[in-house]
């Protein structure tokens, strides 16, 4: 679906306008460029004509993933294979760009409880490679991943991006220290930084596969052989799913606007609605049923809670609204069926 123009940007922002300001090329480094989002997000910026490095070690991306597009852009698009844990590989990886998208991380909460200090060393010093060649390359806008983790045990709803708890996990720990180096590189040396809090960001691409895959991919490949998706605990917790093309939009307008106070900031990049995980799975459910009638009898299972989740997740998306205009177009069970169709076609 694309917009007027024939761009994919300018469907993904619903602005035409935005998308005419693609004419200002320019280049662009995305770290983690070969991951879920990464890899959508870098296919948007070749769309809209920019030209695009990617810098990936696949620990958890896949060349798959960018395949298509360099085939399709051989002009615009070049990988670094490197590591944010190295400094030089950050450095090369920073020249003659403008700007930086900040996306490679070790995701996973379970995964930084098992394994704190790996989680550490690319979360947290990766990231601080990042900014400091960043900084150097004289970088125009840093644009990071952040996290809703960061809310902690916080229990107010909607979640609001001044008004945090304590962390409940490492992976918390080590996404609100790079909002803290963020904030601090911007006050001490000038480089404009934006910080996107993720909630539960599903959508094409994202692996179902591994012991850390996301709760909506490993759901429907579960669902998909006929075997019983495992809740954890009794399916009350609910979370902000928010659909991969409203999270590019988001990184879109991060780095087009021009507006002063929208910067060295953060911000939720969700829809702004609650889906619990026994109605996720209904969901799953219904729409997958549509392709093969079988899985709506497929039994559903309950297991323990996990250690470290948050019980409820739900952002408050006003400032985004404000201050970048952002205006997501896909609700959750929008986002779902379309999410349910990739995989289908391609799991």
């Amino acid at each position: 679906m694309l917009g007027d123009c024939g761009c994919l940007s300018c469907n993904v922002t619903g602005s035409h306008e935005v998308c005419l300001k693609v004419k200002q090329m320019n280049k662009i480094l995305v770290t983690g460029g070969a991951g879920f989002i990464g890899s959508n997000l870098t296919e948007a910026l070749l769309d809209r004509g920019h030209t695009v490095r990617v810098l990936d070690n696949f620990a958890t991306g896949k060349i798959e993933n960018l395949l298509p597009l360099l085939e399709k852009y051989p002009d615009s698009l070049t990988l670094q294979v490197g590591d944010i844990r190295n400094m030089e590989d950050c450095r090369k990886a920073t020249e003659k760009i403008d700007y930086v998208f900040h996306e490679a991380a070790l995701g996973s909460v379970p995964r930084s409880i098992k394994d704190p200090i790996t989680s550490n060393e690319v979360n947290v010093s990766g990231f601080l490679n990042m900014l400091v060649a960043s900084r150097d390359a004289g970088v125009k806008r840093f644009i990071y991943a952040a996290s809703s983790s960061t809310y902690g045990d916080s229990k107010s709803l909607p979640k609001v991006e001044d008004v945090i708890g304590r962390p409940l996990s490492p992976y918390a720990i080590t996404k609100y220290v790079n909002e803290l180096y963020a904030d601090v590189f911007s006050r001490t040396y000038g480089i404009e930084t934006i910080g996107l809090r993720y909630f539960n960001v599903f959508g094409r691409r994202q692996d179902p596969n591994g012991a850390y895959a996301a709760v909506i991919p490993l759901f429907v490949k579960k669902l998909m052989n006929h075997e019983s998706p495992v809740i954890n605990g009794d399916g009350e917790y609910s979370r902000d799913f928010t659909y991969i093309d409203n999270v590019i939009q988001m990184n879109l307008l991060a780095m087009e606007t021009t507006n002063p106070e929208a910067v060295n900031t953060v911000y939720n990049t969700a829809y702004g609605e609650r889906t619990t995980l026994n109605q996720l799975v209904q969901y799953l459910k219904e729409y997958l049923s549509e392709y093969d009638s079988a899985i709506a009898d497929v039994e559903v299972k309950h297991g323990p809670n996990r250690a470290g989740d948050i019980p409820h997740s739900l952002a408050n998306i006003d400032k985004a609204r404000e201050l970048l205009k952002y205006d997501p177009k896909f609700s959750m069970k929008q986002g779902l069926k379309e999410a349910v169709k990739w995989y289908w076609e391609n799991l």
